[in-house]
């Protein structure tokens, strides 16, 4: 336990200038190769609608799926801001298996928040990541748009402290691998005070079943199934959290968010990325007859429409970037954070997708074909705009942040 708690001591919260020396000086985690086989198979999972199991099969193998665990515990002890540089690369050639991973990280990060303001509550689950343990994520339910603050999934309490979850999440993305999943569920046990249970149910346990509904526009690799809950038990070592229902006020659930905003910011940062790279391609070697045989380079339009999504990516990077690290190396208590995670996240995925309609534009016609990644990349950035929480209730919180109501309806 002391050497894990001085290893998290020796993290840069507090120490920024050798934090950003560290990321300039450490190589690179994946190699150009094994990207480029991931690269390679995308188009083969998207089509077929299947799992990436290759993809994870070689990631684990690199330690992506550990990165972020502290050495002490099995891991590479990356930084947030390292991990993301990770993701980015990563999305850049296969979204649906970064988007997919994201939903691991994030429980890693959430554990590693803790530890880092010393709570070893949630320090099984770096241990389990560090030994290979894949984690997804049981959050999203038919209905609910309240997230965490509400579920309608039953979570009864037992006599020996566990908790028994019944009813229906949905986009359980890595459905096939999981070995811990996360949900949560309400406790109306005391119906003047209901409450909302965090907790994990191991693979191999009884009372969970998943149904094969994934057959969706976009990230298909993802395999985002249905999982129905009837009477897993998570035992009481892995109750995570016991909330009063609402908006939650906890380190855990900040955690949460510190970890998957950036997350999904990087995964369509590298979207973005990767569409702008192939269209700037596509305009180098296609001819204009209008202009005698120049090519379309040499366009105004492409001109402008370039410089468009160029600045578009450049704010996208840094604002990102810039939000992952001021929550890596801590927050100040009168800065609304909440508000600065979701704004990167919102501009993420909203100008990731301005991104892929101008590089179609700039590519032409023949990114509509089906043989074209192009073609792929336009389905894949779509999902942006669904990831909790949406672009209506971001606009909402970060306008409460800065205006001091959050909490208050």
């Amino acid at each position: 336990m002391s050497n894990v708690l001085s290893e998290v001591d020796a993290l840069p919260v507090s120490r920024p200038a050798q934090a950003k020396e560290a990321l300039r000086t450490r190589a690179p985690l994946l190699s150009e190769a094994l990207l480029t086989r991931i690269g390679e198979r995308a188009a083969g999972y998207d089509s077929e609608n299947r799992f990436f199991t290759e993809d994870l099969d070689d990631l684990q193998r690199a330690g992506f799926l550990h990165a972020a665990v502290p050495v002490a515990l099995g891991g590479l002890g990356l930084t947030l801001p390292e991990l993301l540089r990770e993701q980015v690369r990563l999305a850049y050639r296969a979204p649906a298996t970064a988007l997919a991973l994201n939903m691991h990280q994030y429980w890693i990060g959430a554990a590693l928040h803790l530890l880092r303001k010393g709570d070893t509550s949630a320090q099984w689950i770096l241990e389990e990541a560090g030994a290979g343990k894949v984690f997804a994520a049981g959050h999203g339910e038919p209905g609910n748009d309240l997230g965490l603050a509400h579920s309608f999934v039953k979570a009864t309490p037992l006599p020996d402290g566990s908790y028994r979850f019944d009813g229906r999440k949905v986009l359980t993305s890595l459905a096939p691998a999981w070995d811990w999943l996360g949900v949560h569920g309400r406790d109306d046990s005391d119906p003047a005070h209901p409450k909302i249970v965090h907790a994990f149910i191991r693979r191999e346990s009884p009372g969970h079943r998943t149904v094969q509904t994934w057959d969706a526009l976009g990230l298909r690799a993802t395999r985002s199934d249905d999982t129905y809950l009837e009477g897993a038990i998570a035992a009481p070592e892995h109750v995570t959290r016991v909330l009063p229902a609402g908006i939650p006020n906890d380190p855990f659930v900040d955690g949460i968010l510190g970890a998957v905003l950036p997350g999904l910011g990087a995964v369509y940062y590298g979207i973005a990325k990767r569409a702008f790279d192939l269209a700037i391609g596509a305009a180098r070697s296609r001819t204009s007859a209008a202009l005698q045989g120049q090519t379309y380079a040499h366009k105004p339009f492409t001109q402008a429409a370039v410089a468009e999504a160029a600045i578009e990516l450049d704010s996208i990077e840094a604002l990102n970037e810039r939000v992952a690290a001021q929550w890596w190396e801590g927050y100040a208590e009168d800065e609304p954070w909440i508000a600065k995670l979701l704004a990167a996240k919102q501009h993420a995925v909203d100008g990731a997708l301005r991104v892929v309609n101008l590089s179609l534009r700039i590519a032409g016609a023949a990114s509509l074909s089906r043989r074209n990644e192009l073609e792929r990349l336009y389905r894949d950035v779509r999902a942006g705009a669904f990831h909790p929480p949406n672009a209506d209730a971001s606009h909402e919180v970060i306008g409460q942040a800065y205006l001091g109501v959050l909490g208050e309806a």
